[in-house]
């Protein structure tokens, strides 16, 4: 998909919305999971807690009794990472009692850290250990009125919040990116589904241009067929404009034939005369010009309207056997060399008329042969289509530069001697044109002129 397609742009717009969904959604359960984490941990360490002020208020128990492991062996073992610790905070020199993990360490205070005293009465916060651990701490003063005051800790090592949180990120990074790898799959399908119609619509269009349809066809979604409708409407609406054209170029042209042929017919009555002479020569060019000119506006209405095709070897072939009829007196002969699958963008009628031109044109001035040959050429640019070379050789005289430039030129001629009007390459150069084509004369490797005709395949 190319990056100013529809396709692309939706992709890229769904890939970047479902990027940026994924993440934020990914950072809030993983935050959302860390606080759980944290706070059923908390829960355990205000357990321990309550326990140990639980000891600390009974008062009927000896001064030096030593606390229990709280249910938690953790807390015997030396730098476990799970402490506790009570102070006595009302005496001149602070009495500390501690579990045995703490060995002969201390529990900061977390007051002096500025830890603010909950509603609860503690005091909650992250803090540096023994041996460099990181220890989750909650602590409470606890004031026994004449029995003292104390500040009963209680800490536990983090790593169980943090290796909780991390094992919880992991697997939710694989989950997100699995569900991701679906979506932007399921985003692909749900683009080329809902595109498809274009996609038949582009396809319709490339028929009718083609020649292998005369509209579009089927059913569209409701989004959509009204640029069917419309685009159908468009086709009748160039069709009427044509044929109107074509109307009014037959009605000119027998408006102008009548009239030059009463004057011809004027003219030819008085042969003696050298201003009928002179008005007939004009009126012959006046009816060459306007036959060329008529010519060029119906090919003209004919190209503009949707293209039809042509098999180009049978209209070859038909014109070989035509040819080689009307110059059988000379001796002529006329080959043909045509691809099968050559196909021209256009009318056949047209195609006969600048092929029969340039092979009529050969045999006048051959010797004894003529060869066409017909190739497709495959386009070297993207998006260009195929091209059609129909290659017209004679063995004749041939032509310099200097006079295929002349015969190339509207109405010129090289000899007042073989029939025709001299407009025949000029029509052949015109009526390329119009198809987008052109023509080009050369020498022939049989002797003569060489006419190379471009136009558009498919």
């Amino acid at each position: 998909m190319a990056a100013s397609s529809l396709a692309n742009r939706l992709f890229l717009s769904a890939t970047a919305w479902l990027v940026v969904i994924l993440a934020i959604t990914g950072v809030v359960l993983s935050s959302v999971y860390k606080n759980a984490t944290e706070r059923a941990f908390d829960r355990r360490l205000n357990l321990y807690l309550r326990t140990l002020i639980a000891e600390v208020a009974t008062p009927d128990e000896p001064p030096d009794r030593q606390f229990q492991s709280l249910g938690e062996p953790l807390f015997e073992l030396p730098l476990s990472g799970w402490y506790w610790q009570i102070t006595r905070t009302d005496t001149e020199k602070p009495e500390v009692r501690s579990s045995r993990s703490l060995w002969d360490k201390k529990l900061p205070k977390l007051e002096e850290q500025g830890a603010e005293l909950t509603a609860a009465g503690i005091r909650l916060a992250y803090v540096d250990g023994p041996e460099g651990q990181n220890l989750r701490m909650v602590e409470r003063p606890v004031d026994l009125g004449a029995d003292g005051k104390f500040l009963v800790s209680v800490a536990g090592d983090d790593t169980e919040i943090f290796d909780e949180t991390r094992s919880f990120d992991y697997y939710l990074g694989g989950t997100f990116t699995a569900l991701g790898i679906v979506l932007l799959l399921t985003t692909v399908f749900q683009v080329r589904f809902g595109l498809a119609p274009l996609k038949r619509i582009s396809e319709s269009i490339a028929d009718i241009r083609s020649g292998r349809a005369e509209r579009l066809e089927g059913e569209f979604p409701v989004e959509i067929a009204p640029l069917a409708r419309e685009t159908n409407a468009l086709i009748e609406a160039n069709r009427e404009i044509v044929e109107r054209a074509r109307t009014h170029v037959g009605n000119l042209a027998h408006a102008i034939k009548t009239p030059l042929s009463v004057i011809v017919n004027e003219a030819g009555a008085h042969p003696s005369d050298p201003f009928a002479t002179k008005v007939m020569e004009q009126a012959d060019v006046m009816r060459d010009q306007v036959a060329h000119h008529l010519e060029r506006a119906r090919i003209a209405a004919r190209v503009s309207v949707v293209a039809t095709v042509t098999e180009v070897a049978p209209a070859i072939e038909a014109l070989r056997r035509t040819m080689e009829k009307i110059h059988r007196d000379r001796g002529v002969v006329v080959e043909a060399k045509a691809d099968p699958s050559a196909k021209f963008r256009g009318e056949r009628q047209d195609l006969e008329e600048m092929v029969g031109n340039l092979v009529d044109n050969a045999c006048k001035w051959a010797a004894s042969r003529v060869f066409i040959e017909v190739l497709v050429e495959t386009p070297h640019q993207a998006g260009a289509g195929p091209r059609l070379r129909i290659i017209v050789d004679d063995d004749g005289r041939g032509l310099s530069e200097a006079e295929r430039a002349q015969v190339a030129r509207r109405g010129q001629r090289l000899d007042e001697s073989k029939p025709g009007s001299g407009l025949g390459l000029s029509i052949v150069t015109d009526l390329a044109a119009l198809y987008g084509g052109g023509l080009s004369l050369g020498a022939a490797p049989i002797g003569g002129l060489r006419a190379v005709l471009v136009l558009p395949g498919i």
